[in-house]
């Protein structure tokens, strides 16, 4: 006997098909989401990274820490215990949006107190997109001193990526000072001034190798120590890798290079690219990308793995890790010299490579074709009183005591200045070429309307020294933004907003702004909270390059106590 169902009855079938589907579905995500628990002491370590012993800031007594991997949607937990004595610390979650959970950002000074000697605290946020992240101390000038890793996201479960590949590896790149990081500070923030100068190594993966007969009488410098021997990524002839590449220098802009090898960029701050190979890779402090290669060359001998220090006059030997073609011995040294890369100040160069950076075709999400409101930036070396800073406007950052998070949801007011940072500079007037003037120290924010879109133009110029101006990786907490456009010389906020890639620009958290440049980025107001936005260069922000963004802090849930205890957010705190 057949049946028959009215419209009505039909309806009523679909919908509950829909919602087993709904149901199946948000069931099979809650099984496949898991917890990754992480206990982690924090404690300085004599280590030799470059064959040159000195004090290290570790992560259970290793530097670069552990790699955290884990799967979109996963829940991160770090136990963080403060065994350096007589030294804060805070972690930040570089590239992770804290959607949620602002409080964990791991920003001292903006979203939290700093965890103090001997004392414990937990990080819990979830990694909600797929891709390759930075974490790194965010006190001071404490990254510097080795503490930093990696975070790796893979997709679900039966998520397909735009590109396909037989084995992934990551590397991370540092550069290395052997001067320790209050010795660098205190000629920061001296008169006269006292530049940290350039770099003594470049590291790959936590190692590198200094020339040790340049070593002091009083320096222990030991060549053979097996902590500095040299990097060795093993590959299998005819097979594609994927190579996840992160920048965690304090300093230096670098290029990457495989001897032999062109690579394909597939990804770049957790999103997909437009396929396109190159020979070498420009990659600035708190950037990551993958990149594809196959072992396609001459299997015989192995190859070097090089970086070289650009946009700035190199003072630092290349970095040197070594491609081992298998079944090869890993310590045969390539028969040849290390690649000295590209000529260090071909601008044009790496202004062009940062262009070709665009959205993969079938992953563009597209950019709102208009902005709310421009932030026009002026990036300017200065002095206040006798003192070198870095300065926004004419303004040079100084972080409060009482975090900004914190005063923002308790309303105390009186902890930062209330006037609002200035929006622009006189573009029509400045010279880009000039030597700067004085400018002033401010606390000051710039407070966004919640789910609006912000234009921020970063603006070069010259620096204290004539002739001369600096390349500036910016990097953007609690969000990703789009890179609208590069350009050369002063920005017109009438013209060039007409040049502006609105089809298919990348999305990233960390952006290069090019000597006597301008980047044109843009990003939604829609994660509430308290954000910092500064120089990647450690040194830089130290001396005050950075501003803060407040977006819908009403928004945000009751704080945990946990982020409290420093300046008036003492009294907040409760048992």
């Amino acid at each position: 006997m057949s049946a028959t169902y009215s419209s009505a009855s039909w309806r009523g079938v679909n919908l509950l098909l829909l919602l087993c589907a709904i149901w199946s579905t948000t069931g099979l995500l809650l099984v496949q989401a898991k917890v990754h628990y992480h206990k982690w002491d924090i404690s300085y370590k004599f280590k030799s990274p470059d064959c040159y012993k000195k004090l290290a800031v570790t992560i259970n007594g290793q530097t670069p820490g552990p790699t955290i991997n884990a799967q979109q949607g996963d829940t991160i937990v770090v136990r963080v215990k403060n065994s350096l004595l007589t030294e804060n610390v805070a972690i930040h979650w570089h590239g992770i949006r804290q959607i949620g959970t602002p409080w964990f950002d791991g920003t001292e000074g903006v979203t939290q107190c700093p965890i103090v000697a001997g004392d414990t605290f937990d990080y819990r946020f979830v990694v909600d997109r797929p891709g390759t992240y930075l974490y790194h101390a965010h006190y001071g000038m404490q990254r510097s001193a080795g503490l930093y890793g990696l975070i790796r996201v893979a997709v679900p479960q039966g998520v397909v990526e735009p590109f396909a590949y037989d084995f992934d590896r990551s590397i991370i790149l540092n550069d290395w000072w052997h001067n320790n990081t209050y010795e660098q500070a205190t000629g920061l923030a001296s008169i006269p001034f006292v530049w940290v100068g350039e770099p003594r190594s470049l590291l790959i993966n936590g190692r590198g190798k200094f020339n040790c007969s340049l070593a002091g009488p009083t320096a222990v410098c030991n060549a053979t120590n097996p902590e500095c021997s040299p990097y060795v990524l093993t590959v299998v002839p005819g097979k594609t890798y994927r190579l996840r590449i992160a920048s965690i220098t304090s300093l230096s802009a670098l290029n990457f290079e495989i001897e032999g090898h062109n690579m394909t960029v597939v990804e770049a701050d957790g999103h997909y690219v437009k396929p396109f190979v190159i020979k070498n890779l420009n990659i600035y402090s708190g950037e990551t990308y993958s990149v594809l290669f196959t072992a396609d060359r001459d299997p015989s001998r192995n190859y070097w793995l090089a970086v070289n220090v650009i946009s700035r006059k190199p003072d630092t030997p290349t970095g040197t890790a070594v491609l081992n073609y298998y079944p090869n011995h890993p310590r045969k040294s390539p028969p040849t010299s290390p690649p000295v890369g590209p000529l260090w100040n071909d601008t044009m160069y790496r202004l062009n490579q940062s262009r070709n950076i665009r959205s993969h075709p079938d992953h563009v999400h597209p950019p709102p074709l208009t902005s709310d409101r421009m932030i026009i930036l002026l990036n300017t070396q200065n002095k206040v009183d006798g003192y070198t800073r870095w300065a926004l406007n004419n303004v040079s950052f100084n972080l409060p005591h009482t975090p900004y998070l914190i005063a923002l949801k308790e309303k105390l007011r009186h902890v930062f200045d209330q006037r609002p940072a200035p929006e622009t500079y006189d573009y029509r007037n400045y010279d880009i070429h000039s030597l700067t003037h004085n400018a002033t120290i401010g606390t000051s924010i710039y407070r966004l309307d919640f789910n609006s879109t912000v234009d921020v133009i970063l603006q070069n110029a010259n620096m204290l020294e004539a002739n001369k101006s600096e390349t500036h990786p910016w990097h953007l907490h609690g969000h990703d933004f789009w890179v609208l456009g590069y350009g050369q010389e002063k920005f017109d906020p009438e013209v060039h907003p007409k040049e502006y890639n609105l089809v298919d620009p990348i999305m990233k958290n960390t952006v290069p702004l090019h000597q006597y440049g301008w980047t044109a980025i843009r990003f939604r107001a829609d994660n509430p909270g308290a954000w910092a936005f500064h120089c990647h260069i450690e040194s830089h922000f130290f001396l005050g390059m950075g501003v803060v963004f407040e977006e819908g802090v009403d928004r945000v849930g009751e704080l945990p106590t946990s982020i409290m205890g420093c300046g008036d957010s003492k009294s907040l705190t409760r048992p």
